[in-house]
């Protein structure tokens, strides 16, 4: 069997064991936010990081709810990772933007955040303050989804099939939970421009 065909093998493998429950609950929890008027914060580093950005367009422009990722101001991330240090750029950042109870913290992770094997410890600080806060929490994460899935009101742990995939099949979930969630009818606004213009 070629690698090709592997990866979208476990690809079929992950869509077979996806909990669309889980989907159903977070889109339940977005419809909430968007209802009270609140915001979505997307977190994420690496691969996340590139994901929360795509997904802040979709959900403005798709379901319009106000959306942002503190990872798309650089000049911000890398002032207060150089002056206070990396594990607070989140925190400060939903701090200065008066995180609330009417809004929602979306985590995109592979690992989702662990402080005792100092794994993503931004995240988990910024879930921390999410919770003594009030906001809601939700994400799209892989493995076992650690501080994230713990904490979370709604979480789509993406299944394991390939220890050795871990990471492209997660960030690649993300960006399908995602879609599935700007797509779902309780949700979505505005339609998109393909759609709209094939008719």
């Amino acid at each position: 069997m070629s690698y090709a065909q592997q990866h979208v093998n476990e690809a079929i493998d992950i869509f077979n064991k996806l909990d669309v429950d889980a989907i159903e609950r977070m889109a339940d929890l977005l419809v909430g936010i968007k209802q009270d008027g609140g915001r979505i914060f997307f977190l994420g580093v690496g691969g996340g990081a590139g994901n929360c950005s795509h997904a802040v367009n979709d959900f403005r422009k798709i379901v319009g709810i106000e959306s942002y990722a503190p990872t798309d101001n650089v000049s911000e991330l890398t002032a207060r990772t150089n002056d206070e240090g990396w594990a607070t750029i989140f925190v400060e950042w939903l701090k200065t933007s008066r995180l609330s109870v009417k809004d929602a913290v979306f985590v995109f992770s592979v690992g989702g955040g662990n402080l005792e094997k100092n794994i993503s410890p931004n995240l988990v600080m910024a879930l921390q303050h999410a919770k003594t806060v009030g906001a809601k929490i939700t994400g799209v994460v892989g493995r076992d989804g650690g501080y994230t899935a713990m904490v979370a009101d709604a979480c789509v742990i993406i299944p394991t099939v390939n220890p050795e995939n871990i990471t492209p099949h997660s960030e690649a979930f993300q960006a399908i939970v995602w879609h599935l969630l700007v797509s779902h009818p309780k949700l979505k606004t505005n339609q998109t421009k393909w759609e709209s213009a094939v008719k």
